[in-house]
């Protein structure tokens, strides 16, 4: 087994990996309040953005889906790596060498990184191999492929295409010179297993390099060349643990800048179309590899374009833009992309953005057309799509001779199920409206056809249920080893367990990483999982405890302003909700907020700022999660990710101070009150009778200065 990395080294990882940088690779995110940003969850499918990133702290928090954690965790949970392999990914990026702790502190050698890593470094060097081979005189086929396309060597650079030589073993024998073994080629996809032993996969072929949403190369899409090749005109690299054909788009690390600044992306069918489109003006293209545009896509595409319910309705702004961006699908002309196009239509409902199909009627892909036309007639095509709910209907309507009787009963039937499968009412009588007029039949009789086939329609394949939703009891708790418990039968056990039975919080893993790997619970009573976690059904509308809550959020991202009140000196029984009661617990073990004091230097920590206020609050921060048993973790960063009812800079202080006085003075109200009840029971005559009387004056003076505080 590995040796542990050194604890200082994962703290310099997560300080030098910027939070907002790694997640905006996958998430558009967006300004949310001072210090706070955020998008649509990646971890689940959402319409209205509840996924929190607050870059000061390197903490992320969703409050639709309560998955939560630092920037090591995401990387986690985005690439499916362990913690090891997701420290080790960050450390690479930004220039870290790590030490582990079983060979004395010296570096690690290079044969042993992450499994993950390994495979991703054997692509980039793979794809160096493949440029460098297109310049060599054995690729004149490929370059004049190339050229024949309207693509020049700037072109080819810019793609990262390159050519891969014929030969059994060049690919090989040059990695194996890199220190990869033949396990790590195999399991990369770059090398096949034949009866007379190991060849390289791509031979003789034009070389697409295919990179996900960082940038990294996690496979290749290959293009035959010679007549003597047995191979499929197009060959790609097999599914593998880094390369999951559903869930990469060719041109996404390109286009995705490009289609979070427009809102729209234009989804093509090759390589070529997609280099066709970006050098003629379209640079939101992309193209699916070797699959059909599906579910796990449209997750990828509606991130990008920040999809919100708003747009759901498919509102149109007075421009004639969908408010929640345009999807455009950009089909070969001929029956097979029609029919592609058509498949399409299956997932648009899916967008909540305007979806729209631009087919050239010549039958010419973007990559001919602009061979052709020119760029001009590419983005002419793009400009003159028309929406997938027309072409899907017009497409079945070509299809009967509407000039006919029979033609149009024809049309009827194959029309009006397609219409009714509209799930906008609004849009699905519109296009009912326009399907009476394409077939010159009475408006209203076409409507009622529409409206009976949408009430009745075919019966859906049955899905199982799934574990701890669908089920009496709830499913285990995530990856993070013991402590997580299974979410309990009928809300009953487990933390944060719900009446319908959802799964609870997981517990820890190695290394600290703590993750949390149940989904919450619903209509949780007061428990650690529930809406807004700790602060459950019956506290929601407790100002009280709404106060204790807003406190912590203060606290854990301000740390600055509560060092100039005496939270520190509140008494362990200060907070009511058991969840509150278990963080203030988690702060006062990690020291208080003296602690961050002296981590940013008592001095220079009570201003409202700076760099390192931002440092020490961010260590600070995982000391107080350190701390945490079980899942009150997971509720530390949802405290500190959580955006603050007061977003001006300015009133920043003001607002933390209110809330820290706030609380204080609800502390001494209840002491009082204690003090006083305790006079009446007592003799006045008593020796013990003065010095809680005395007690109560100073409570009273106390109470009296802290209204002047606030």
């Amino acid at each position: 087994m590995a040796g542990l990395i050194r604890r200082e080294d994962i703290a310099a990882v997560r300080e030098r990996a910027r939070i907002e940088e790694i997640v905006g690779q996958h998430v558009t995110l967006r300004g949310a309040g001072v210090g706070s940003m955020k998008g649509l969850c990646p971890f689940h499918d959402e319409r209205t953005p509840s996924f929190h990133v607050r870059p000061q702290l390197g903490l992320w928090h969703c409050f639709g889906c309560d998955e939560g954690g630092d920037v090591i965790s995401f990387v986690q949970k985005i690439d499916h790596l362990t913690f090891t392999e997701a420290v080790e990914h960050l450390a690479g990026r930004v220039g870290l060498q790590l030490r582990y702790e079983d060979d004395g502190g010296a570096n690690r050698p290079r044969e042993q990184p992450g499994r993950r890593q390994r495979l991703i470094e054997a692509h980039r060097v793979a794809a160096e191999y493949f440029v460098e081979q297109l310049a060599t005189p054995e690729a004149d086929m490929g370059r004049a492929f190339l050229a024949e396309r309207g693509f020049d060597r700037t072109a080819a650079a810019t793609f990262g295409v390159g050519y891969a030589p014929k030969g059994w073993d060049n690919l090989t024998r040059h990695l194996r010179g890199k220190h990869f073994t033949e396990a790590e080629l195999t399991a990369s996809g770059l090398l096949s297993q034949g009866n007379r032993g190991s060849y390289d996969r791509f031979r003789g072929r034009l070389m697409w390099p295919i990179r996900d949403l960082s940038g990294d190369v996690v496979g290749f899409g290959a293009r035959k060349l010679y007549e003597d090749d047995p191979g499929p005109k197009y060959l790609n690299t097999p599914e593998t643990t880094i390369y999951k054909k559903s869930q990469v788009l060719y041109g996404i690390d390109l286009a995705k800048r490009e289609i979070a600044k427009s809102k729209q992306v234009v989804v093509v069918e090759g390589y070529t179309d997609v280099m066709a489109m970006h050098l003629a003006g379209v640079p939101t293209a992309v193209a699916t590899c070797g699959t059909a545009f599906g579910t796990d896509h449209i997750r990828i595409v509606r991130r990008l374009l920040g999809d919100t319910a708003d747009a759901a309705a498919g509102v149109m702004l007075a421009t004639g833009g969908a408010r929640g961006g345009e999807v455009i699908f950009t089909f070969d002309g001929d029956a097979a992309g029609q029919k592609a196009a058509l498949r399409a239509f299956s997932e648009d409902q899916q967008f909540a953005s305007q979806t729209f199909v631009a087919v050239e009627p010549n039958g010419m892909d973007p990559c001919d057309l602009r061979q052709q036309r020119g760029d001009a007639a590419v983005r002419e095509l793009v400009g003159g799509r028309e929406p997938l709910f027309e072409f899907a209907i017009r497409s079945v309507l070509r299809q009967v001779d509407l000039d006919t009787a029979e033609g149009r009963v024809a049309g009827l039937r194959a029309g009006v199920p397609v219409v009714a499968r509209i799930r906008d009412h609004a849009l699905r009588g519109e296009y009912a409206r326009e399907l009476a007029g394409w077939l010159g039949m009475d408006e209203a009789s076409v409507r009622r056809d529409v409206t009976r086939t949408a009430r009745n329609p075919p019966p859906a394949p049955s899905t199982p249920g799934r574990p701890g939703v669908d089920g009496a009891a709830g499913g285990r708790g995530g990856q993070g080893g013991p402590v997580g418990g299974r979410g309990g039968q009928n809300g009953r056990d487990g933390y944060g367990s719900s009446q319908s039975g959802r799964n609870g919080y997981g517990g820890s893993s190695s290394n600290g990483q703590r993750d949390s790997g149940g989904q919450r619970g619903q209509d949780t009573s007061g428990g650690y999982g529930g809406s807004d976690s700790g602060f459950g059904a019956s506290h929601r509308d407790d100002p009280v405890a709404r106060l204790e809550r807003q406190v912590l959020e203060v606290v854990l991202q301000l740390p600055q302003f509560a060092l100039a009140t005496s939270f520190d000196d509140l008494g362990a029984d200060t907070f009511v909700v058991p969840a509150h009661r278990a963080v203030h617990d988690a702060i006062r073990a990690a020291g208080g907020v003296r602690a961050f004091g002296e981590l940013a230097g008592d001095a220079s920590a009570r201003g409202a700022g700076g760099e390192a206020n931002s440092r020490a609050a961010a260590a600070w921060n995982e000391q107080v999660r350190e701390a945490a048993i079980g899942p009150v973790g997971v509720l530390v960063t949802e405290l500190a990710v959580a955006p603050l009812p007061e977003d001006r800079p300015e009133a920043l202080g003001g607002y933390a101070r209110g809330v820290l006085v706030a609380l204080l003075r609800l502390g001494v109200t209840r002491e009082i009150a204690d003090a006083k009840g305790r006079l009446q029971r007592m003799d006045p005559a008593d020796e013990a009778y003065a010095a809680t009387f005395g007690r109560l004056l100073e409570l009273e003076e106390r109470r009296r200065s802290l209204l002047t505080d606030a």
